[in-house]
């Protein structure tokens, strides 16, 4: 399928433009996809179908090869990304793990990924990757449509939570609520296993109040700006503004996401959205670079205070 989406001419010329004017080398972006081909490919195609998991209409932005999508992101200036893959099913996240094992030792800038899912045996493999060299999980509760409270997963969090391994997961009811999306489930989790680090997706959307709320009450809360803010997402599930202040608090937590390469929207509609907030130059370098540098570890640059 075509490319519906127009992109800018130098839209990586102006990507980089807006890090250099916050003083920064680059930035780090802590939700992207990379997949094994036929995986991709049907992800793709769900997309261009407006499965009821999308809720309307999405175009592809960056339907490339997998090397040029590496070539793109580089481009703008990501200086870090993961590859976040996630199962649907029972039987795929070892050898999903496997493959983004493999993708992050012939990419050095990305942050190595696995994932798990809520069946026998998933604490093992979460293991074995954390000592391959797993920096980050990803846990997809909507496309899983499982429990995160599920007791097959105990181990697996009790595992993450001794590791303090940051988990990105999307537990929101946006695009679409699943069997188990929303902050209820998330809340109990967290009662459970309060020093958790989670990242959650697109700001928890369209659950951003309550979300906030949990990240102001659990300090390993994070919170990242995948799709959020853009005029595509504003117009179905708008963030409300006078969350603001309370967005500008959580700082420290808050990290820059794209979603990329499966956005209906140029990369550099996401870096505006966020910069067009207005929340001041310190918030602003912390969501593209600081916050995630620290989080991970990242040997990168230090970035001079200003």
């Amino acid at each position: 399928m075509p490319n519906q989406v127009a992109l800018p001419a130098d839209e990586s010329g102006m990507v980089r433009t807006r890090m250099a004017e916050l003083g920064l080398p680059g930035l780090i972006d802590v939700h992207t996809h990379f997949m094994p081909e036929p995986v991709l490919a049907k992800v793709w195609g769900y997309f261009d179908a407006a499965g009821p998991l999308v809720a309307r209409p999405w175009p592809i932005a960056y339907r490339t090869s997998e090397e040029q999508r590496l070539a793109t992101l580089r481009s703008f200036g990501v200086v870090a990304f993961p590859s976040l893959n996630y199962p649907h099913k029972p039987g795929m996240a070892a050898w999903l793990n496997a493959w983004s094992a493999a993708f992050a030792a012939r990419h050095p800038d990305c942050i190595a990924s696995a994932t798990f899912f809520p069946e026998p045996g998933a604490a093992a493999y979460v293991q074995a990757a954390i000592s391959a060299g797993a920096r980050v999980f990803k846990a997809h509760i909507q496309v899983g449509g499982y429990d995160p409270n599920d007791p097959q997963l105990d181990d697996v969090w009790r595992l993450l939570e001794a590791e303090r391994t940051p988990i990105v997961i999307h537990a929101g009811h946006g695009p679409a609520p699943g069997a188990h999306t929303g902050p209820d489930g998330i809340r109990a989790l967290l009662h459970r296993f309060p020093e958790l680090t989670l990242i959650v997706a697109h700001l928890g959307m369209p659950d951003y109040a309550e979300f906030l709320d949990l990240a102001a009450a659990h300090n390993r809360v994070h919170l990242d700006t995948t799709i959020a803010f853009t005029r595509f997402t504003e117009a179905s599930w708008p963030f409300p503004r006078d969350r603001l202040p309370q967005l500008l608090r959580l700082g420290d937590r808050i990290l820059f996401g794209s979603d990329f390469p499966s956005i209906p929207y140029p990369y550099l509609e996401a870096v505006d959205a966020v910069l067009g907030l207005g929340l001041g130059q310190a918030w602003m370098r912390g969501v593209f670079y600081d916050n995630a540098a620290r989080l991970f570890s990242l040997d990168l640059p230090e970035v001079p205070s200003r």
